[in-house]
């Protein structure tokens, strides 16, 4: 150990020396073959910690800052905390602070002003005396090794200049009090001056307060500050240490740089002159040099370039403090003298003359060393740079969280064993009793909320016993927060891993699920509020969680689904109440409606939704008709009216007709049940009619005669064509004919691409789309976005113009305003593609589907229609075609004589399971009136076969309002398979077997 500077009191520890000053480095014999871990440096007094966990002090004894009554000139071990394993020190102007391993901190020395935090009313304290610093706060650790990171900081003793942190209403503080504005920083080091204190957190953020005379605080101004406060010009700067003198404070970045500010009356900035700073200003002349520690002494700063081993000192220099020989002041930085050399494998032929610095220490008018020999290195160079690991730490910003997530899990899956439950169990209790409830709506640094981020990781959150005493009081503590926290951890989700972001949707879809299994059980009144409560946090997290995803598509839509809650609640009845509240605006005493929360709903969910809003609605139409025709018989003004919508149409004139009658149809009959009725064919509209109805308009609107869609060979898809002749009322009828089958839950033939279902769901058709209509142009498309070169005009020679045909002839359309004299280059690529999309699906054919979506909504908009993503609405439309012929089969009913096992049967579903897709598709249409499922699968299709009268020359008939097949019963497998065959070729029409 090597010390310099003020010894008229010992506080060297270099014995009875008759020198009051030492003016250079000087040689401690005390701490030969010792290994010093840590040294505090009081005014008159220093407290040395060996890596044993032993203490020793020497210096002024005055007040029992020493700890002992032994000699005061050398260091002397205190005794009093023999059976203590002590990691670390601190000391103030005239006491001692000591932390051992189980973060158990003790004090002695002065007690006037409450410093030592212990109760009494004594002067001071000789004896080193255990202070509580928190009783529901065990293994707490006050101070700050930087391999931690702490989220309650407590400060006590004096408050004039508010260095406390506590506010203005505390004078003095005689036990700890917890510094609530900085709850949940999690800290790195803390600092204090003669009346001004620091902490820095682990991204580099630096919060201080007191007194600010001399602009120590670094906020641009001299005001003095009760309350911790941000110093906003560091916080980009990765800050790794702070330091502070009696009125000035220094900090060391990770690059090695050096900031000073505060009080510059002595030189202690190092800036060259005597001036205060209200401003961090970086230290000039050591801006060639990679620092690596910084210490401050009462006036004098210190500074260690591991390059070249040198220590560089500036500020006070009266009492030998700076080491330089002289007890001249230094103005900017000078070497401390001394053979220094770096860390280095070679040995100088000196060694025993040359010193290779391992750590400084400064305080008071006082400064260590600790040194070794060359050739006894026993340590890395990671001792000069214990804080270069990841930048990320230091990004921290509302954008990016700079916490490492993996490292996150695997830390809380390394605490969190089965073998240890022990553990767990004091996690668990010290989080749910300490840490989230004191979790505050307001924070003082985004850097607060990677608790947020994190907490979710532990597994104990995800353990259905902690759902209630940890999920749930966390759910609380993220809806508590305010507008801009909330945002800042909306921002940090969004970029979010898709497994990291799932795992917190998981959690609280796992949560609701048990909240409602429990409600399902039947609890008492008081139960269920409770519980009702807990259902809406969870709930709303989740809807926070999904309007993040909608901003950024973390993962897929279909993730936040809960498959569950069809058998957990009736959705029907929930819909209801919904409905009453919602539309009609009417109260209901219902606690959680959770249609309020759709997108926990599943396709089969919200189709059901559909269904439930369709027959409401329906039944409103017919009973608002029957008070109608009720009215006409006393009223004349009022006439009667069908409370169906009637459909009359002719097979060979189905598109005249159904577009005479739709006309003269008034948008409230919409609303009713759709009946049809083909002229001349004996057949009751169950449903079977009304299928086959949509299918031959479908057809005929979709025929080529007509020229109102364009049909793309390469994808067999169509699209709305900008060149048909028709009227815009057969594309309204189309868009009507689209709604009537949502609405009268019948599913229709149409070969649009998905970004039809994205309009009229009103969101914007993508690249996507356009891969899907025009697979050759798509391609085209992302190549240019793909093309890594900056020759694009060159090689694509493309400008701002479409080329279209036009009955023969080609024509060029402009993109944009002027767009052929736009070229295409790589920074505008991108609009031309979103430009080229936009024509396609929007421009080219605005009034055209302007019709079709006026059609639609007329008859099927509403609140329920937006609950679905493109494709579960383009399902609803055209159904689906995952087929499963086995589950057909093991939902098919049957009467009379027939059973699964009858002989007929048995070869019908041989045959059945012989046929071709094609064949087997050809069936369900002449047997439902479609070739394709509804959304809900083929268990909704429910086929029925009976037997009938006649022999084996009879045909299978079909009757599709019911789903029905009337099979003779063949006993030959060959004349089945000719008869069905024959059959399902001849579906068409309708009349009495």
């Amino acid at each position: 150990m090597l010390c310099w500077g003020n010894a008229s009191f010992g506080q060297l520890g270099l014995g009875g020396i008759d020198e009051e000053i030492v003016l250079e480095p000087r040689k401690s014999d005390f701490f030969l073959n010792k290994r010093v871990r840590d040294v505090g440096c009081g005014l008159r007094h220093t407290v040395f910690v060996l890596d044993d966990g032993t203490v020793y002090t020497c210096g002024c004894n005055d007040l029992g800052q020493l700890g002992h009554e032994k000699a005061r000139k050398r260091p002397e071990h205190v005794g009093a905390l023999d059976a203590q394993n002590i990691v670390a020190v601190s000391c103030g102007e005239a006491h001692t602070l000591a932390l051992n391993d189980k973060g158990q901190v003790y004090a002695w020395g002065l007690a006037t002003d409450g410093q030592l935090g212990l109760p009494g009313t004594e002067e001071c304290v000789r004896v080193p005396r255990l202070k509580i610093v928190h009783k529901k706060l065990p293994f707490f650790k006050l101070t700050c090794l930087n391999h931690f990171g702490y989220l309650f900081l407590f400060s006590w003793g004096q408050n004039k200049y508010g260095q406390l942190g506590l506010g203005y209403e505390y004078k003095k503080q005689t036990s700890p009090q917890m510094i609530k504005s900085l709850l949940g920083i999690p800290f790195a080091q803390i600092a204090a001056g003669g009346a001004h204190s620091f902490v820095l957190t682990l991204s580099g953020a630096i919060f201080g307060w007191g007194r600010n005379k001399f602009g120590q605080l670094g906020l641009n101004d001299d005001n003095g500050k009760y309350v911790p406060t941000l110093l906003k010009s560091l916080r980009s700067q990765k800050v790794v240490h702070i330091c502070c003198g009696e009125d000035h404070t220094a900090a060391l970045t990770k690059e090695g740089g050096v900031f000073t500010f505060g009080a510059g009356g002595y030189g202690q900035l190092g800036h060259n002159s005597t001036s205060h700073e209200i401003n961090p200003r970086k230290v000039f002349e050591l801006m060639g040099s990679v620092v690596t520690q910084i210490t401050c002494g009462r006036q004098h700063t210190t500074a260690f370039v591991p390059s070249s081993g040198r220590i560089y000192s500036f500020g006070l220099g009266g009492n030998g403090q700076l080491g330089t020989g002289t007890t001249s002041n230094r103005k900017s930085p000078f070497t401390v003298k001394g053979s220094w050399i770096p860390y280095s494998t070679q040995s100088p032929m000196n060694a025993e003359e040359c010193y290779c610095v391992k750590r400084i220490f400064s305080g008071g008018d006082q400064s260590f060393a600790h040194y070794f020999y060359p050739q006894n290195i026993g340590f890395s160079l990671s001792v000069f740079f214990s804080s270069c690991s990841s930048d990320d730490h230091y990004k921290t910003s509302t954008r990016f969280s700079g916490v490492d997530m993996n490292a996150a899990r695997l830390l809380f899956h390394k605490l969190i064993q089965p073998e240890h439950a022990h553990i767990s169990q004091q996690v668990a209790a010290s989080l749910e009793k300490n840490l989230i409830p004191k979790l505050t709506s307001s924070l003082p640094d985004v850097e607060a909320l990677r608790l947020y981020l994190t907490l979710p990781e532990c597994p104990l959150m995800s353990d259905e016993n902690n759902f209630t005493t940890l999920a749930i009081p966390f759910g609380a503590a993220i809806l508590n927060l305010e507008k801009a926290p909330l945002k800042v951890l909306e921002n940090w989700w969004s970029v979010l891993e898709p497994p990291l972001f799932l795992k917190i949707v998981e959690l609280y879809k796992d949560v609701v699920v048990h909240l409602l299994k429990l409600c399902k059980m039947g609890l008492p009144p008081s139960d269920r509020r409770i519980l009702t409560n807990f259902l809406h946090t969870a709930f709303r997290v989740l809807e926070i969680l999904h309007r993040v995803n909608e901003r950024g598509q973390v993962i897929q839509y279909d993730r936040f689904y809960i498959h569950e809650i069809q058998d957990l609640i009736d959705i029907r009845n929930d819909y209801a109440n919904w409905f009453q509240q919602q539309v009609l605006g009417m109260l209901t005493d219902i606690p959680v409606i959770i249609c309020t929360y759709p997108f926990v709903f599943d396709a089969q969910a919200k189709t059901t939704l559909l269904q439930t809003d369709a027959i409401i609605q329906m039944q409103m139409a017919v009973d608002q008709a029957h008070r109608q025709n009720l009215s006409s018989l006393f009223l004349p003004v009022f006439e009667s009216v069908n409370p169906c919508l009637i459909l009359m149409v002719r097979r060979d004139n189905i598109v005249g007709d159904a577009v005479e009658v739709l006309r003269k149809t008034k948008n409230v009959d919409y609303k009713k049940p759709l009946k049809v009725i083909f002229v001349g064919e004996e057949a009751v509209d169950a449903g079977g009619v009304r299928k086959e109805f949509f299918l031959l308009i479908m057809r005929e609107l979709l025929d080529p005669k007509y020229g109102m869609f364009r049909y793309y060979e390469e994808s067999r898809l169509i699209w709305f064509s900008d060149k048909t002749f028709e009227d815009s009322d057969l594309f309204h009828l189309i868009g009507v004919v689209c709604g009537l089958a949502i609405y009268n839950f019948t599913i229709v033939d149409l070969h649009f691409p998905l970004a039809l279902y994205k309009k009229l769901l009103n969101k914007k058709p993508s690249l996507d789309d356009l891969k899907e209509l025009m697979p050759d142009v798509g391609r085209g498309m992302q190549q240019l976005l793909d093309y890594p070169e900056d020759d694009i005009e060159e090689a694509f020679c493309l400008n701002f113009t479409i080329t279209v045909e036009n009955f023969g002839t080609t024509e060029i359309k402009e993109l944009v305003p002027k767009g052929a004299d736009i070229p295409v280059v790589k920074q505008n690529r991108q609009d031309f593609v979103d430009a080229y999309v936009d024509y396609i699906f929007n421009r080219s054919v605005a009034s055209l589907y302007s019709a079709f979506h006026e059609g639609f909504h007329k008859v099927c908009g509403g609140k329920v229609l937006q609950l679905f993503q493109p494709s579960e609405l383009q399902a609803m439309v055209i159904g689906n075609t995952n087929y499963d012929w086995k589950e057909l089969e093991k939902n098919t009913e049957y009467k009379g004589e027939y059973w699964a096992d009858h002989p007929t049967i048995k070869i019908f579903w041989e045959v059945f399971h012989e046929l071709s897709l094609e064949k087997k598709k050809q069936f369900l249409l002449f047997l439902t009136g479609s070739d394709r499922i509804p959304i809900l699968g083929m268990k909704c299709l429910k086929l029925v076969i009976q037997p009938t009268g006649g022999g084996e020359d009879y045909l299978p008939v079909a009757h599709t309002c019911f789903n029905l097949l009337d099979l003779p019963k063949y006993t030959d497998k060959e004349t089945l398979k000719s008869k069905l065959i024959q059959a399902i070729d001849h579906y068409e029409g309708f009349s009495l077997v």
